[in-house]
């Protein structure tokens, strides 16, 4: 397929916008990449598992530090997409410190054994922590988290069904988009997870909730109602694709209705914990606390993939059923990568400059907003920003190939972001950034959407 039929791709696969084969894509290739790197990408592309989203690649990365990303050919990228691993910034030097440190004692910790560092992020963990929310199982990723979250709900409740929100991403594991509300992920995939009831999220712009949360509560009643025998409700506390924030009403009546109907409250913070809306949890914002705590892709420091899944003391009473047994879960490398996050986070204060940060990226977008009509709404906490590209304020069509321009001009200017939704730019920065690199990328933007 060489264009961006849209007869052939429906909008449901645009969860990320750029799907790689779209003119923009071919003059990137064609006007951006030396020689060099593109000797290196056919390499890539005849070697790895091509895959929706992610291939073929854009460039061929050497080095990144704080920030940024950087190319073979030194040119460097802002990076606001980071895989949602980089609130520290890329190779944070006190992290590189203690993982050399730490490969020259022990690196791996056999089953059945233990270890200090271990148990020191644990007890950290349990001590940010709300009530009795003390509980941890380790594991290398997140899709794994999630995972063993649904498996310890079914041994607490009896129960196996799931409740959970369309467009809601929690994993990419054949359970985890058995749960998830992304078409993409389960095109030719046939029976998925059993017991999982899917109902529109409540969204503050488009969708048919529209500014009516309180629709979506009578929804989601009518569901644990009417099944009767649901065990869990998974749901991201702020949606991270796309950034939609649900109101602290929302969420503390979401949670009464889970203690109504005995349902566990799973809330995923894979992506949006360790003070990327400017909590440590996002949860907190809404004065609410989860049964279920999934954590993971930023607890590594953007160097080690790490992962957890924390729960309550209560629920402490499956001994007899292994829930996770992966084999790296109680990694030194991983737990010190995730404790020396923690630990740099509150040294650096990242929590408050994340929330002095949303202030002023309010302030620059809601100025961009009002000079280019592109812009249909800006939403965002801490340092995760949507900015949604209509092609018209009134009926809110989506932007999908101005949001691409958008994107590849920035690339072009070394900023890098994802579009999700087709037509969202997510800006999902460093915790670490400076004013003045912030300053910068929001100034790449506005020259961006000045062309268009």
């Amino acid at each position: 397929m060489n264009q961006d039929d849209e007869n052939k791709i429906g909008l449901n696969k645009r969860t990320e916008g750029d799907i790689n084969f779209t003119p923009e894509r071919a003059k990137w290739m064609a006007e951006e990449v030396s020689e060099r790197a593109k000797a290196l990408l056919e390499k890539d592309a005849r070697y790895f598992l091509h895959q929706s989203l992610s291939s073929p690649c854009l460039d061929i990365l050497h080095h990144c530090e704080g920030p940024h990303i950087e190319n073979i050919d030194g040119k460097k990228y802002l990076d606001f997409h980071g895989n949602n691993v980089h609130q520290l910034g890329f190779s944070h030097p006190k992290l590189v410190k203690k993982l050399n440190e730490q490969l020259n004692s022990l690196t791996f910790s056999t089953r059945r054994y233990t270890n200090e560092t271990a148990i020191n992020f644990a007890e950290k963990l349990a001590s940010l922590l709300p009530s009795d929310l003390n509980r941890t199982l380790m594991t290398p990723n997140g899709s794994s988290a999630i995972g063993i979250a649904l498996k310890l709900a079914r041994a607490v409740t009896g129960r196996f069904k799931v409740v959970s929100f369309w467009d809601s991403f929690h994993g990419a594991s054949l359970d985890a988009i058995g749960v998830g509300g992304e078409a993409v992920f389960r095109e030719y995939m046939g029976p998925l997870m059993p017991g999982v009831e899917r109902i529109p999220p409540p969204v503050t712009y488009r969708g048919i909730y529209e500014n009516n949360e309180q629709k979506c509560l009578e929804y989601m009643e009518y569901v644990f109602a009417k099944e009767g025998d649901i065990g869990a409700f998974l749901a991201e506390t702020v949606r991270n694709t796309d950034v939609q924030i649900p109101s602290k009403s929302f969420w503390q009546e979401a949670r009464k209705l889970c203690d109504t109907y005995g349902v566990l409250l799973i809330l995923d913070e894979i992506p949006i914990a360790l003070g990327r809306t400017g909590k440590m949890f996002a949860f907190e914002h809404f004065d609410i606390e989860p049964d279920i705590l999934c954590l993971g892709k930023g607890l590594g420091g953007g160097i080690f993939p790490q992962a957890a899944m924390v729960t309550r003391d209560s629920y402490n009473k499956f001994g007899d059923i292994s829930l996770g047994h992966y084999t790296h879960e109680k990694s030194p490398l991983g737990a010190l990568a995730a404790l020396t996050t923690i630990e740099i986070i509150e040294e650096e204060r990242l929590l408050e400059k994340s929330q002095k940060d949303a202030v002023f990226m309010k302030e620059e977008l809601r100025k961009l907003q009002a000079k280019h009509s592109l812009i249909g709404d800006i939403r965002g906490a801490g340092l995760l920003w949507g900015v949604e590209l209509v092609k018209d304020r009134n009926t809110k069509e989506k932007a999908i190939l101005e949001a691409e321009k958008v994107m590849y001009y920035c690339l072009k200017n070394g900023l890098s972001f994802k579009v999700s939704a087709g037509n969202v730019l997510q800006l999902a920065p460093a915790l670490t950034i400076s004013r003045e690199e912030l300053k910068k990328a929001i100034g790449i933007i506005g020259n961006a959407l000045e062309q268009l």
